[in-house]
């Protein structure tokens, strides 16, 4: 990707991060990435593509500090270092979680958001669900779990949990507790 792309994606998840969405604003995105208004329509032609960007920024960003989640262990093991890397308390991760509640609660509204955010989730569930099964199939969990309701569970719980610890709710090592007290519940 190129790098002014790139560097106009990480200030619009930043910006939707502090302000949501209704706060992307283009002048302030162009004042956030440090480029002109114009640059950013030439990259994104509208809001709308601004936004669709920004989340599949959001999910290359995610790939790539879950990805060592597959890397080795058994897959009960990946699977909780998986939801887990999903609750870390580094700048990344928390930017990427809440520019993604954010972008969720606006896809309320916006057909078009829904359909990707949809896609996604999809998309997430089933790398959940993926592992559940090679877990089933290890023997290292029931295989009466329904992989599927399992792993929606799962990814919402990580949604849930992350909501709470940013807003204050709850401490990030309680939300991590709860996350996997629930793991080892849920595939029992």
């Amino acid at each position: 990707m190129p790098e002014r792309r790139t560097q106009i994606l990480q200030a619009a998840v930043r910006v939707i991060a502090q302000d949501g969405v209704r706060g992307l604003r283009v002048e302030k995105l162009a004042a956030e990435a440090g480029v002109s208004t114009a640059l950013i329509y030439y990259h994104f032609k509208d809001r709308a593509g601004i936004l669709h960007a920004a989340l599949e920024h959001i999910n290359h960003r995610a790939e790539s500090y879950t990805d060592a989640a597959f890397t080795s262990g058994d897959p009960v093991t990946r699977l909780e270092r998986l939801l887990l890397l999903e609750l870390q308390d580094t700048d990344e991760v928390r930017e990427n979680s809440i520019a993604w509640g954010e972008l969720r609660a606006s896809a309320v509204f916006n057909d078009g958001l829904r359909e990707a955010l949809s896609a996604t989730t999809r998309a997430w569930n089933a790398d959940v669900e993926s592992l559940i099964r090679e877990a089933q199939a290890a023997k290292k969990v029931a295989a009466d779990v329904d992989a599927g309701l399992a792993a929606e569970h799962l990814t919402a719980l990580v949604e849930g949990l992350s909501e709470r610890w940013h807003s204050g709710s709850i401490t990030l090592e309680r939300a991590r507790r709860v996350l996997t007290s629930a793991l080892a519940g849920r595939l029992r």
